[in-house]
């Protein structure tokens, strides 16, 4: 079954929006049930006129970055497409779309949006990053016994909230 996205949002935003009762009080919300997931480009109001253009230019920028960590090996990648989706959100669902439908990416993104999750294979890149990133700190730094030991417990609590999240 094909079809536009942004028809398929469109219908789907109109159908909401015909299932809603016409109140003056918006419904509360169940806290026995979940919240139900987030549609890109839907559920996320817009930026107001004037912040759109810097939005969409934050965005553009995470995109970059994101490039560049694609191609440099200690430079990571997908925080700044999860930045860049982030960004679009507010300022063009159309390009948050094409993030989150990336055949690469665009997983991780939705899993970290959806869950806050982070892959086994991402959590082990992220540590191994963390350790080597360290080791050449040391190397080349030569830091005093202070300094080393307050990167090493920055570093080792950054290492436990990356290992602490769900896979």
């Amino acid at each position: 079954m094909g079809g536009c996205p942004w028809r398929i949002r469109r219908n789907r935003l109109d159908q909401r929006r015909a299932a809603q009762p016409l109140t003056a009080e918006p419904p509360l919300p169940d806290p026995a049930q979940p919240e139900p997931p987030r549609q890109p480009g839907v559920d996320q109001p817009r930026a107001p006129g004037a912040a759109r253009p810097l939005w969409l230019a934050a965005g553009f920028g995470f995109v970059g970055l994101g490039i560049i960590g694609a191609i440099l090996p200690l430079m990571p990648t997908t925080i700044f497409l999860i930045l860049a989706a982030g960004c679009f959100a507010r300022s063009s669902p159309k390009l948050e779309a094409r993030i989150l439908a990336h055949p690469r990416f665009g997983p991780a993104v939705r899993d970290w949006r959806d869950r806050g999750a982070i892959s086994r294979r991402g959590k082990a890149f992220a540590a191994g990053g963390i350790t080597l990133g360290y080791a050449l700190f040391l190397l080349s730094a030569k830091p005093g016994f202070a300094l080393a030991a307050g990167v090493a417990a920055a570093m080792t609590l950054c290492a436990a909230w990356i290992l602490s999240r769900p896979s």
